[in-house]
């Protein structure tokens, strides 16, 4: 399912990464990769959408989380 689909407090395990390739050159530069595990930390439809992983709280626009799919553990 698209990481935007992810409800506030889950966690769930990057399964797919798909895009334009300046795009996936930046989700990888910072640490977001294929089984990488996330949690969400805030999932507001007028906001970006705020996740925790690899140690690092990260903001991600909402458009570009549509190309991340993640499995939920």
């Amino acid at each position: 399912m698209p990481l935007t689909k992810l409800e506030t407090g889950g966690k769930a395990r990057i399964a797919e990464l798909s895009g334009e390739r300046r795009y996936l050159s930046r989700i990888t530069s910072i640490g977001l990769n294929v089984g990488c595990e996330i949690e969400m930390m805030q999932n507001v439809k007028s906001c970006p959408l705020l996740v925790y992983g690899r140690d690092t709280m990260i903001a991600l626009n909402r458009a570009e989380s549509d190309h991340i799919l993640v499995e939920v553990l």
